[in-house]
Formats: structure tokens, sequence, C-alpha cells
């Protein structure tokens, strides 16, 4: 069993807490339940305040479940007019985080979500990051790196390659992130079947190369669906067993795209299956999904031919009238052609020399006042106070991804913050904001009189640059 230390060393390497004792008011809060206290602290997002939207994202299934078959019983719901009448399976919509259909990474804890791959009600404790046992294709590193969704999945590809079925076919699991692979099952009229890959459990292996690479199981598979997978560790395919509400693995699901961001479940498949039991479910969700992929495949090949129509009519009738047009201008223009040219070139050329020195004289004075007010700003920085109970630590991180870190007096004014973001000269603008997620807090211009202390921000913070 994992003793307080361990728990306390593990809740502030996934959640980046440094404080100890705030990560133990945390952690008791929670009665010394990691996987609560962990899955508290990376659901805090603001969006699931709404209580509208949150009513509205997921529609609970789990009373429709076989617990034989793990399928679900029929409630249709068609949240999409433009797809048609619903398939005859469940379909439960699900609403993507925001994370995931902007592909921003947002924060990266959490991507483990210790629990999260615990089946039979046995905890895998085997965590490169406690030192226990080996595993396999589950990377160089069990710890959540930043990166985006395609690297995200091109790495699950090439390590799943490596571990999985090397003499015989395979999915073909597409090197992209969730979104594009849905814009793709989209744009090719199929469904999409996702894989959530849960590296430590038991049953992955055999699930992996007995199921998965199976030659007549993985040929059905790419004939009839877009394949996207993902590890649990990644930090995609960790939002994405949070959205489908994975409790067992391996984990299978058949979605394809509905409206608003939204995805509707079609089919879930949870625990390990044979070949045979997988193409019999599949095969089943695809009979089912037939009409409504024939139907949209037939409606925009329809749009496509009456718009390729339109456009062969359009361009017809421009060129002829732009013919027309142009006989006559030319009837009309030859004569004071070639003296127009003359004064035309000449002012052109005047103007394009005075703007060239213009714009070189505003470039040359604009560096001149950005290098003076940095240099000023950080001279007025002073020099940076050593680590004690009054400095504040201050990490900044801007829009390209670069990360800046200074020490500060607890009783320095958010003024001064601004001042040293400003000294060094990563931004192009002063128009912007210095703000934190969690909880989201603006420290604008309106709040450059108030201390680190008093704001909040002692004795740690961390700040993203938000353009205005």
């Amino acid at each position: 069993m994992v003793d307080v230390a361990d728990k306390l060393g593990y809740f502030q390497a996934i959640t980046g807490l440094e404080d100890p004792d705030l990560c133990t008011e945390i952690l008791q809060a929670h009665n010394w339940d990691l996987e609560l206290a962990i899955s508290s602290f990376t659901s805090s997002d603001p969006q699931n305040n709404d209580p509208d939207a949150a009513s509205s994202s997921l529609i609970d299934s789990d009373h429709n479940r076989d617990p034989e078959t793990n399928d679900y019983s029929p409630r249709p719901i068609n949240d999409d007019p433009g797809l048609g009448p619903p398939p005859g399976i469940a379909w439960r919509i699900i609403t993507l985080p925001i994370s995931i259909v902007s592909g921003s990474l947002g924060l990266v804890s959490g991507a483990i979500g210790l629990g999260f791959w615990a089946a039979g009600g046995v905890l895998s404790y085997s965590l490169g990051m406690l030192g226990f046992g080996g595993r396999r294709g589950g990377g160089s590193d069990s710890r959540l790196v930043p990166s985006s969704a395609a690297g995200e999945a091109m790495e699950f590809v090439a390590l799943f390659d490596r571990d999985y079925g090397r003499n015989g076919l395979k999915p073909g699991f597409v090197t992209e992130g969730f979104m594009d692979a849905l814009q793709r099952s989209r744009s090719e009229f199929k469904l999409l079947f996702v894989y959530l890959h849960s590296p430590d459990h038991p049953d992955t292996p055999v699930f992996c190369d007995g199921t998965l690479c199976d030659e007549v199981f993985a040929a059905f598979l790419n004939e009839n669906f877009v394949c996207w997978g993902g590890s649990i560790r990644a930090s995609e395919g960790f939002k994405m067993s949070n959205s489908l509400k994975a409790s067992r693995f391996p984990f299978c699901a058949v979605v394809m795209p509905a409206a608003n961001q939204r995805i509707a479940l079609l089919q879930q498949v949870e625990g390990p299956k044979t070949p045979e039991e997988m193409i019999a479910i599949l095969q089943r969700v695809v009979e089912d999904s037939s009409p409504v992929l024939v139907t949209a495949r037939v409606e925009a090949e329809e749009r496509r031919t009456n718009l390729r129509l339109r456009e062969e009519q359009d361009a017809a009738y421009r060129a002829a009238l732009e013919a027309d047009q142009a006989r006559e201008r030319q009837r009309q223009e030859e004569e004071e052609r070639l003296e127009r040219e003359a004064a035309e070139a000449e002012r052109k050329r005047k103007e394009e020399e005075e703007a060239r020195e213009r714009a070189e004289r505003e470039a040359a004075e604009r560096e001149a006042a950005r290098v003076r007010m940095r240099q000023e700003k950080a001279l007025a920085l002073g020099d940076e106070p050593e680590k004690g109970p009054d400095v504040t630590q201050v990490l900044v991180r801007f829009p390209n991804g670069e990360r800046k870190g200074r020490r500060f007096e607890s009783n320095t004014k958010i003024q001064t913050l601004y001042d040293y973001v400003d000294s060094l000269g990563v931004l192009e603008t002063e128009e912007y904001s210095l703000i934190t997620n969690f909880p989201r807090t603006v420290y604008g211009r309106d709040k450059e009189s108030m201390s680190l202390k008093d704001a909040g921000l002692h004795p740690q913070a961390s700040l993203f640059i938000e353009i205005n």
C-alpha cells in the first residue's frame, strides 16, 4: 500500500504544486484518496461551472448497459439534424473538452490519471514515476510531457508498431489528433474507431496482439473505419478517456461527429474481446449506421455536383463579360495609354521611395524606443532576491511557449511584473494581461498597485500572457 509520503510526493509530481502543506490539505479533504484528489484537481475547468452545459454535455447511459456484453440497449438520440435518423443502436452525445476541440494542451496535470486504468478492482501501481515494474508500449517516460495532439498520435503509433503485431496486419491508426481524425472520418463518410491504450493493464498485450493485430479483424477495421488510438498517459488520450467515461480496459469505442463540437457515441466495448466478438459487434454498428452514412455521401455528392455546375456557369458568364469589357477598354484607352503609363510610373516610383524611407525611419525609431524601454525597466528591477519566506517565485508563460522565471519580494507591486515582462523583449506588444488559470484571475492594469502577497500570488505563482 502506498504510504502517506508516497501519496504526497505523487500528488505533487502530477499536479505541479510545490507547497507540501497545500497538497496535504487537498489530500486530507479527500480522505487521502489519491485518485479522487487528482480527479478533483484536474477537473477544475471553468466551463464545468455552467450547469446548463453540464446537464446537456453527457447523457448518462450506465443503466442501459448490458452487464454481460458491455453494450448499450437502444436509446436513439439524434442531436444533429444533418445526420438524418440515428442508427438502431444507442447513441450518447458527448461534448468534447475545449482543449481537444482547439488543439490546446491545457494543463499537463492529470494525464497519468491514477486509477483510470484499473480493471476488476485491481489498481495498477506500475508507474515509472514510482519506480515499480516494467511496461510494454508505454513509451520512454510514464509522466505526461507537453506535446501536440499530432505528436502524441505519432508517438502512440510508433510504440504500437514497435510492440505489437510484428508479423501481421495492423489497424491503420492515423497519426493525427482526435479532432483531425474525426474530420477525416466525416470527409471519408466512415465511422471513427477509438482505441484507448492502457500500457500497464494486464489484458493490454493479449488484446493488442491477439485481437487488434488479428489479420481478419485488422482488415475489417481498416476497410470500414477511420482508426484513432491514444495512450491514457498522453494528454489527449487521458482527456478522451474522461469524456468517454472509460472505466475498464482495453477500451474501444465507435463515434461519429455531432453538432456543436460534440460526438455521438454509437458503441463502446470495455474489457478483452476476441477478434470474432469484436467483428460481430462492429459489424452490427456498421450495418445500423449505413443508412446515415450513405445518405450523407449522396447529399454531399449532390452538393458538389450542383456547386461545380454553378461554378462552370459563373465562369463562362464572367469570361464572356470580361472579354467584352476588355475590348471596350482597349478601344477607349489606346490613344492615352503611353502618356498615362509614363506618368503613373513616375508617380509610383516617388511614392515607393517616400514610403520606404518613412517606414525605415519609423521602424528605427520604434526599435530604439523599445530598446530604451527594456533597458530602463531592467535596471529598475534591481537584483533578484535570494529565496526566503518573504520572497515570491513567479513563472511567466508566453504565447510562444517560452517560460521565464524570477524571484521578487512579496511586497513587490504587480506593476513590477509587467515591467519584468516588458524588459525581456519577448512580446511585440504592450497590450496584454497577466492571468492565472486555476482559478482564472486576470491581473490587469487596474491591479498594478497591488502587492504580490495581497494579490494571492505568494509564495509562488504561475502566470500566463493573454494578448488583449
